[in-house]
């Protein structure tokens, strides 16, 4: 690839030149990006999430034909590695309410993911891109993941429990109660290849729009004036709030184990595994419906994982304040060489919502822009190389230069 510079002599830039280049925009318009790239007086500024008008992702957009795609930073040069030239952030699906939990099924060569509001599981299919309903109803499912065995693993927030749909069509419920008492809404999990699943249970759900409001009294209906019941099958019996918002770990036995307590890490959301699983990440969010504990403040801690599966030596991983903006995290993977991939939430800041991505030691290096609040990501692909981004109403992905560490 070849430039001509103010004096007309030529030089060739190389991959890496050009992410740091990138990585000097961090955060900033690709204005001066497009001069730096341009040939002679033929100047271009490629259209992206924060230009005027904005980049449009649907198929109707005009190609990015830009080495690298416009909405992906390196913030800094060890990025290089990690981003992948030629390919372009492609919107693969919308029309959804709010896409929550990805997840890919390496055997079947899809991805599925929840609709929580429309109370349906969807897939998108990788030989020809065709999506369509997986699972309806749902009860509400938010967080999904594959185990080592590639059986699906499903967080519901209607019936407060974690399931397991088996090869031969049934459904294993892995987690319900805890001492005697239900679940609040499980919302994220992951498998461990010991056997064991481990899961995160905020009260998220219990809201109208994503699951069921507790019955009269409960936290998120305290007036008493929710019907709980409305909407759903004859015979439905609402619950309510009865624990703090903790993890949790499912024994192959089918013991469950308290592993990290609500005054541990408040309003536990997104988890994942180091790829060794010697190390727990665990996002911490505000809080939800009716919750009257500590609330979380939207960063992340990292645990490490004893052999006797105990969690010590709890740090904060990361405040996720970027150029001044709160990129609030929801989800969370980590790629094979222990990068740390996580969702952002930055409101009405636009340009800062997409995707954050950090070494094991919490330095940011690079970031992906979208054009919607992404709330969960996951790496997949035949060669477990795409990053699956859910959005709010849509779909995104994008091909990475690593691989995603563990199943789903």
């Amino acid at each position: 690839m070849m430039v001509e510079e103010e004096h007309n002599q030529k030089a060739v830039i190389s991959r890496r030149t050009l992410v740091q280049g990138l990585g000097v925009c961090a955060g900033a318009t690709f204005a001066a990006m497009g001069g730096a790239l341009a040939q002679g007086s033929n100047e271009a500024v490629p259209p992206t999430t924060v230009t005027n008008p904005p980049r449009d992702f649907s198929s109707r957009g005009a190609p990015t034909t830009y080495f690298w795609d416009p909405d992906i930073i390196a913030v800094d040069p060890s990025f290089n590695d990690l981003a992948q030239p030629n390919t372009a952030i492609h919107r693969l699906y919308t029309g959804l309410s709010w896409a929550e939990g990805p997840a890919w099924s390496a055997q079947g060569r899809y991805l599925m993911w929840s609709d929580i509001p429309n109370n349906r599981q969807m897939r998108w299919l990788e030989d020809d891109g065709r999506v369509s309903v997986f699972r309806s109803p749902s009860n509400y499912s938010n967080g999904n993941t594959f185990d080592f065995q590639g059986r699906q693993l499903s967080c519901e927030h209607l019936t407060r429990r974690v399931v397991r749909y088996e090869h031969d069509g049934t459904a294993t419920v892995l987690a319900d109660s805890y001492n005697g008492k239900r679940l609040n809404s499980p919302n994220d999990v992951a498998a461990h290849p010991d056997g064991s699943y481990w899961f995160t249970d905020p009260p998220y759900g219990g809201q109208l729009y994503e699951g069921e409001p507790d019955v009269a009294g409960g936290p998120s209906n305290a007036a008493g004036k929710l019907n709980p019941r409305i909407g759903e099958p004859a015979g439905f019996v609402p619950g309510k709030r009865e624990l703090p918002t903790n993890c949790y770990r499912v024994d192959p036995s089918g013991r469950i184990d308290l592993v990290v307590s609500e005054d541990q890490l408040p309003d536990p959301n997104g988890l994942a595994f180091s790829p060794d699983y010697k190390k727990l990440y665990v996002i911490s969010t505000g809080k939800g419906p009716g919750d009257t504990g500590p609330g979380g403040k939207s960063d992340m801690y990292v645990f490490d994982v004893g052999a006797d599966n105990k969690l010590t030596n709890q740090k904060r991983f990361s405040d996720f304040m970027v150029d001044g903006v709160k990129c609030g995290p929801d989800g969370v993977r980590c790629d094979v060489g222990g990068n740390v991939w996580c969702s952002s939430n930055a409101g009405r800041h636009v340009g800062y919502s997409g995707v954050t991505v950090w070494t094991p030691s919490g330095q940011l290096i690079g970031r992906i822009r979208l054009p919607e609040v992404c709330a969960n990501i996951c790496f997949g692909g035949p060669k477990r190389n795409r990053l699956f981004m859910a959005a709010s109403q849509s779909l995104y992905a994008v091909y990475t230069a690593t691989q995603g560490a563990g199943p789903g």
